[in-house]
């Protein structure tokens, strides 16, 4: 009998963080891949997910739409218990094995939840890390209602073993979105058009001479400065006059602020260097950072993904604070001359180094072969 692996995708990040353990799963003749989609990955408006998922290969056994309108703390607490309500019937039907949960989102909770009510063995992939916003309660949270845990550095492995969690089940893989960056430094030209293949909106800049890639969320604690957040940054991209990819946000609480800051500049500017995605394909999108100037903003791939790929990154704010950094991100705070002067500095200086500490680019398939061998457990004592 083959082991039923049930893997929840979230979000569009998610999608990028898991796609070559999903393909693990799928090609190893003794797991059976379950995947559902969920959430925000299901809309439109924050880069529907399932028509990359799809065109990969992969087979939805279901589909989970349980984001309430709103993006705000009341919405993203009943986005959540929603989810808990959905899964649970899902689960239900699917009856998996083990379900797999991804990183430290508001609604992986619900997957954590869920599972583990209903006794079913919890893998969490991407526990141990430090933030300091909301993502890290979460984070922690589904660490002690999971059964094993692929964490991605080894600083995370050391915190889950001081959470209490068993040492026999805590796997230091890396990450498997690292995975993905491996491929892309094997062939790293960037051997499409972004804009004659995804669409979007603005302006179609000569970005032959390099460009800038903006993907910066709102912080979940710090929701009414989301439109000032993004305002400062704005406007120094603008004073940049360098060609600029930039992606709309997440779905997370202050989403409307940092959206409406965006429109707002938008009419009141001339743009003409600026284009605007929801969404790409993973693996383009890692060509797209990798032959850029560099990324701006406050996305965790600019932790992980662009510290192997050597793409130097400005990071504005606390969303991630304390996280392990590479030698390529340049933090600052919410403020313009400080944005625009580290771009100078970026300009000045060579190529940061590459950097391994989320991994060495075989994380999926460890991940798959751990999901083979564990005992199927749903029950633990803490260990300290």
């Amino acid at each position: 009998m083959k082991r039923k692996i049930c893997v929840v995708v979230t979000a569009r990040p998610s999608y990028s963080r898991i796609k070559t353990a999903l393909e693990a799963i799928r090609d190893n003749p003794e797991l059976e891949l379950q995947l559902v989609v969920a959430a925000s990955a299901l809309l439109d408006r924050y880069g529907n997910a399932t028509k990359t998922i799809e065109n990969d290969g992969f087979k939805i056994a279901a589909k989970v739409f349980n984001v309430l309108e709103g993006e705000n703390l009341t919405a993203a607490a009943k986005t959540t218990g929603i989810g808990i309500l959905e899964l649970s019937t899902v689960f239900d039907n699917l009856n998996p094995d083990i379900v797999v949960t991804v990183a430290d989102r508001f609604e992986t909770m619900a997957t954590a939840i869920s599972a583990a009510y209903m006794n079913i063995p919890l893998a969490h992939i991407q526990g141990g890390e430090v933030t300091g916003n909301i993502d890290e309660k979460v984070r922690h949270s589904i660490t002690k209602l999971a059964d094993y845990h692929f964490v991605a550095s080894n600083d995370a492995y050391e915190r889950v073993l001081k959470l209490g969690e068993a040492s026999e089940f805590v796997f230091n893989t890396g990450c498997p979105s690292i995975d993905l960056a491996s491929r892309v430094l094997n062939e790293p030209s960037l051997d499409f058009d972004p804009i004659q293949k995804y669409g979007g909106v603005g302006g179609h800049p000569d970005y032959s001479k390099g460009y800038w890639v903006v993907m910066q969320h709102p912080v979940t604690t710090e929701v009414t400065y989301s439109r000032s957040h993004i305002e400062e940054t704005l406007h120094a991209m603008h004073a940049t006059g360098d060609p600029v990819f930039w992606f709309w946000p997440n779905v997370d609480a202050g989403a409307d602020g940092t959206s409406t800051g965006i429109r707002a500049f938008r009419e009141n500017n001339s743009l003409e260097n600026f284009h605007f995605f929801k969404n790409m394909d993973p693996t383009d999108f890692l060509k797209l950072l990798v032959n850029s100037k560099g990324l701006v903003g406050n996305s965790s791939v600019g932790i992980r993904e662009c510290a192997f790929l050597g793409v130097p990154v400005i990071n504005i704010g606390s969303r991630q604070n304390k996280r392990e950094r590479g030698h390529n991100v340049h933090d600052v705070g919410y403020d313009r001359n400080d944005i625009l002067t580290t771009i100078q500095k970026i300009k000045s200086s060579p190529r940061p180094q590459s950097s391994n500490v989320y991994g060495g680019g075989d994380a999926g398939l460890q991940i798959a072969r751990y999901l083979t061998e564990v005992p199927l457990i749903f029950h633990k004592t803490i260990t300290f």
